[in-house]
């Protein structure tokens, strides 16, 4: 078998050894003659070598690639995906190196659309490639221009894929206020797109761009508050809170404009409410506890005192200093926990969108820090008289918060609601 034959994936022995990065396999093939005829873009859906290579990061195989064989860099997969495509597919520290070796070599690739009408940017946008994104703006910074098939730029693209953080890229990196107030085909900012979805965290963060303009209507004659109004009868505080954002926001730069009636929010909140108390009180009792066991336990140190020196007696040892350190975080996170949800009630919708979460992780830092200090505490107090009690002890400790992602998946150190 030669290195460019192809399998029945379409994938030769270049493909996989430009994936797997395997650079001195990848430098015997191209040493051989090329076999351009073998290779048919039309039906592959794995892209050329070069395109697994930046797929993987791989930038010694790009160069290698670029440099004996350069017919690849015009080359697409059966979608219409060039070597820029798939460069914005990911988002690891070499990117932005691989980007700049792509556009060095052909500028236009970063122009070309693929068989969806995506850019480069928009495909970067979707996936949140930063990186990718902050190297294509430098390079090209009129690339923000373009549009696919629904007139949507890549603002549009990072709020329908849900992309916080190549929002926030777009919003530091695109200069023209335009874009940001660019409409598609249906009339929609990517503000609109945001009140849509209920994406109040991107909402958020357009409004605080004072290029944005909370203004504009769609061609139904809808503002984002308009939009946003539709949904405040779920009883969503997020969406109360938007709605809020949004009202002031016209209230201040759109006095001179006509726009859609403001509706009276009386909308009952009862149910929500009810439950978001009873979440305020559950954190906080959890909260409590933990600071309450966690000081205690600074006046119980495992293995006791000197009576005379009043210092511990196992004050050396490293486990106790881990016991310190981890019993000090626990109780320290948990009582930011309660001082947070404490002033909770002040505003409770500005609470539940910005603060709930940090709460919630601060308590899961806390309930870790608490496992470290019972696997310290019985390390020093058991281990000396009795090994294997104390090494089950750990054992059962350490493969607790295991435990609990298996049953509850990662979503765990997210809030649950």
């Amino acid at each position: 078998m030669r290195g460019h034959d192809l399998n029945e994936r379409m994938e030769s022995p270049l493909h996989m050894a430009a994936r797997l990065g395997l650079v001195d396999v990848v430098r015997m093939i191209v040493d051989h003659a090329w076999v351009d005829h073998e290779f048919m873009p039309s039906v592959s859906l794995s892209g050329t070598a070069l395109h697994q290579a930046v797929l993987g990061g791989h930038i010694q195989i790009v160069e290698i690639l670029l440099a004996q064989r350069p017919e690849l860099i015009d080359l697409t997969d059966s979608d219409g995906n060039n070597a820029l495509h798939y460069a914005g597919q990911m988002d690891h520290t070499r990117v932005m190196e691989t980007v700049e070796l792509l556009l060095n070599r052909q500028s236009e690739l970063a122009y070309k659309r693929n068989l969806n009408n995506l850019s480069p940017l928009q495909v970067a946008a979707h996936y949140g490639s930063t990186e990718a994104i902050k190297a294509l703006l430098r390079h090209c910074p009129d690339v923000a221009e373009m549009v696919d098939s629904y007139g949507r730029n890549a603002f549009h693209t990072s709020i329908t894929s849900v992309k916080a953080n190549a929002l926030r890229c777009l919003l530091r990196h695109v200069r023209p206020a335009e874009l940001l107030n660019s409409v598609d085909h249906g009339g929609n900012t990517p503000l609109h797109l945001a009140a849509k979805m209920g994406s109040v965290r991107s909402a958020l963060m357009l409004l605080k761009d004072r290029r944005v303009d909370p203004c504009v209507r769609d061609l139904d004659g809808q503002t984002a508050r308009s939009l946003v109004e539709m949904k405040l009868h779920t009883g969503e505080m997020e969406a109360y809170y938007l709605w809020k954002k949004l009202k002031d926001q016209e209230s201040k730069r759109c006095r001179n404009q006509q726009l859609p009636p403001l509706a009276t929010y009386s909308t009952n909140r009862r149910a929500s409410n009810k439950c978001f108390k009873s979440i305020i009180e559950t954190y906080i009792l959890v909260a409590t506890l933990i600071a309450t066991v966690t000081f205690a336990a600074t006046f119980t140190m495992p293995g006791g005192y000197d009576q005379q020196k009043g210092i511990a007696l196992h004050g050396n040892s490293t486990a106790f200093k881990i016991f310190v350190i981890s019993n000090t975080t626990a109780m320290c996170s948990s009582m930011v926990v309660v001082f947070c949800f404490i002033w909770a009630w002040q505003d409770p919708v500005k609470f539940k969108v910005n603060q709930l979460t940090w709460g919630h992780r601060l308590t899961v830092v806390a309930c870790l820090g608490m496992l470290v200090s019972l696997m310290t505490a019985v390390f020093i107090t058991v281990a000396p008289t009795s090994r294997w009690p104390a090494y089950l002890v750990i054992a059962i400790c350490a493969s607790t918060p295991a435990v609990v992602i298996l049953v509850l998946g990662w979503e765990v150190i997210y809030v649950p609601m």
